[in-house]
């Protein structure tokens, strides 16, 4: 396995939305911040969640999302033509807290542990993609496509607060391993 890093940390406030021909309140856009952030046992320190009857909670405390995947969202938005040049997305474009490198869904399962210098995080569940996600990536089937790609990132349940900040490797250290992040994620379908 490569090494394991965070990429970036990335918290938003919930703010208005033009979802499927609506205007509702989401916190999908997060952007990066510098410098160490305090992981509490509901989440990040200064990020929000608009809809707590499916984001949030303790067991979907923190979003991680491979950056790996970030090639694909930038390839498929040029494809459905919502970006004409090849820009970067920015980290926190999917609305994920930590932008993990080195770390995909395949290598994952429920109740694996990720140890940082000063917390640590367990798998929960893997994240479902909603009709919020079609509006933020710009194109109505984004979410179909997350579902036939299998990059949908993960949830993580706070076991120890501390504090998280970019470029800190982490270790995953291995759960009971009886189900993974790819067939929980096609189980929940």
């Amino acid at each position: 396995m490569a090494e394991l890093y965070v990429q970036s940390v990335n918290i938003g406030s919930a703010r208005p939305l033009q979802a499927s021909g609506r205007r509702v309140l989401s916190a999908i856009g997060k952007h990066a911040v510098d410098g160490p952030v305090a992981v509490g046992r509901l989440g990040l320190a200064g990020d929000a969640q608009a809809d707590l009857r499916v984001h949030g909670g303790p067991d979907k405390a923190v979003y991680a999302y491979p950056a790996e995947h970030y090639a694909f969202w930038q390839a498929r938005r040029q494809a459905m033509g919502v970006s004409l040049f090849d820009e970067p997305l920015p980290p926190g474009f999917v609305g994920e807290n930590l932008s993990l490198q080195g770390l995909l869904e395949a290598d994952v399962w429920i109740g694996d542990t990720l140890l940082f210098p000063d917390c640590r995080l367990r798998v929960s569940e893997p994240r479902q993609p909603c009709f919020k996600f079609n509006a933020v990536m710009g194109y109505p089937q984004a979410a179909r496509d997350m579902l036939q790609h299998g990059c949908c990132g993960f949830y993580l349940t706070v076991l120890s607060p501390g504090s998280i900040q970019a470029g800190q490797a982490f270790t995953l250290l291995p759960g009971p391993r009886a189900l993974g992040i790819p067939a929980a994620f096609t189980g929940n379908r």
